[in-house]
């Protein structure tokens, strides 16, 4: 057994500065981070458009960053809580500078970018690789703290909850964390790693759908884990689609073109070459992601085409290459030159909205358990995200998280009697996949399902199906999970189903249309 004051499941930007936090208020605290890739494989890495933040306060403000955030959410938003993380925004980007990332500046004034429903300009960024900025800052902070200790290609099989105590009576309103069961998969080995306080930030679950601009890893874990653990979970009918990724036959992880480019101008077009953003919203290609990936698909829908075009050929092409160098040569290296032709796009899975359930200090349903980002329905982002509110949200609740975290082992009132009780990892009676095709097999079922399905427009009859496909799958996926050997494989799969089932169940229960969410039978 490893036992530690902090188990912190994710190394994004959540994950990173909230172990960095507590590292400088309690540097006695011992602080284990665990992800289940490449230490600096994150949603976070991803995030090419930037922060949003309010720096300008000439021309901008709270209450519009407010506005702008409340109107993308449909008015599902918590109120409080939108204004929570707008109104510490600056002090958590003041501390990012400090911990030495990396932003666009001219003249000594930082360079503010427009993303879609933004009133202003306001994103912060470092050209359109702003996330892995941001996570390079951060794991350098962390690696130079003598208590934080990163463990790469660590996967989370399951929180340990009383229910693991021979003996303990589990109460569903009392429910307690003590840590997690984690698989090595260098070693095959399933460790128990016991903690006063665990922290989830394991970030998106983009990979429930056969095409997102998510990273492999984003397999919805935490969500996975936390409601097996019977922690409160919510709103995950609210998935955004992101506009625009770059086109491929393949499926899988898309690359993003960043809302960015249109917020410089780009301007989408049918494959005949007609603009079309006008017949669906007065902000034409700066609407909200929701109505401009329904516009899109509504389009393909008409046409019967697999993807329109963003037209970058007017846009000024020396800021385009210092703005979005990366867009640039990955579009070159796929032999499409922005300037001479467009770029083929089609919305792709992007950003969930609901999650776990957390306070304002990112305090789970369960006692000792925390978690913060994407993984989260934290209230910040309603029905719809905000572009490039994420990576404030995970700096914000990081910090408040820590700031609590810190409190409670301050306090020091934890009982862990039961501890001893809990077993190691059992796998007696298991017996080794001698092949994965089942699990691969399994999973490319439940994608295609869940793409076309449970998608950008849903029916009340595509859910019926949904609901009673997933039900064969999760059955096929739970006999797997009981006779084998755990692999991240089979782990991921098993979490993917519990997703899919959580976005169909939250999808049924909807009687309007609010923000992401879009069933053609509520019009």
């Amino acid at each position: 057994m490893i036992k530690a004051d902090v188990l912190v499941i994710g190394s994004g930007i959540s994950g990173l500065s909230y172990a960095i936090k507590i590292s400088e208020k309690m540097p006695e605290a011992k602080i284990i981070i665990v992800t289940k890739a490449d230490e600096d494989e994150s949603n976070t890495k991803y995030a090419q458009g930037g922060l949003a933040v309010v720096t300008d306060f000439d021309n901008d403000g709270f209450q519009k960053h407010i506005d702008d955030t409340m109107r993308a959410g449909d008015g599902e938003n918590n109120l409080d809580v939108v204004k929570m993380v707008i109104e510490e925004g600056p002090e958590r980007f003041r501390e990012l500078v400090e911990w030495g990332t990396n932003f666009d500046q001219k003249d000594g004034h930082l360079m503010l970018g427009r993303e879609g429903g933004h009133t202003e300009n306001r994103i912060v960024h470092h050209k359109d690789i702003t996330g892995k900025e941001i996570e390079r800052a951060l794991l350098e902070t962390a690696n130079k703290s003598p208590n934080i200790e990163i463990m790469a290609h660590h996967y989370v099989i399951d929180l340990i909850t009383q229910h693991h105590v021979p003996g303990k009576v589990f109460d569903l309103e009392k429910i307690d964390c003590y840590g997690a069961y984690i698989l090595d998969e260098k070693n095959k080995k399933i460790k128990k790693i016991t903690a006063k306080i665990t922290l989830v930030a394991t970030g998106g679950a983009g990979h429930v759908y056969k095409n997102t601009t998510n990273p492999l890893i984003a397999t919805g874990d935490g969500i996975a884990f936390v409601h097996r653990a019977r922690g409160k979970i919510s709103n995950m009918q609210y998935y955004q689609f992101h506009p625009t990724a770059l086109y491929s036959k393949l499926d899988g992880m898309l690359f993003l073109i960043s809302e960015a480019v249109r917020g410089d101008g780009a301007k989408l077009r049918t494959k005949d070459g007609e603009r079309f953003m006008h017949k669906y919203d007065e902000r034409e290609e700066l609407a909200s992601r929701d109505i401009v990936a329904r516009a899109i698909d509504n389009e393909l829908k008409i046409s019967g085409d697999e993807y329109v075009g963003l037209d970058c050929r007017d846009m000024d092409h020396e800021k385009f290459m210092e703005h979005f160098p990366n867009i640039y040569q990955k579009c070159m290296d796929e032999g499409i030159d922005p300037f001479k032709q467009l770029i083929p796009v089609v919305p792709a899975c992007h950003y969930l909205m609901g999650g776990i359930d957390v306070d304002r200090d990112g305090q789970s349903s369960i006692k000792n358990l925390f978690a913060v980002g994407e993984c989260t329905n934290s209230g910040l982002h309603g029905a719809n995200r905000l572009a490039s509110n994420s990576l404030l949200e995970g700096m914000v609740f990081g910090h408040n998280a820590a700031m609590k975290t810190v409190e409670l082992l301050g306090i020091n009132d934890f009982n862990f009697d039961d501890l001893k009780a809990i077993p190691e990892w059992n796998e007696d009676g298991m017996k080794m996949m001698d092949e994965m095709v089942m699990v691969s097999y399994l999973r490319r079922q439940l994608q295609e399902m869940m793409s076309d399905l449970v998608s950008i427009v849903r029916s009340n009859d595509r859910l019926a199906i949904a609901k009673k496909k997933q039900h064969e799958i999760f059955d096929a996926v739970n006999e797997l999970y009981n006779y084998s050997i755990l692999s991240p494989k089979l782990s991921e799969l098993r979490n993917l189903t519990n997703i899919s089932y959580l976005i169909i169940k939250h999808s049924l229960q909807m009687k309007e249309n609010k923000g992401s969410f879009f069933n053609r039978d509520l019009v």
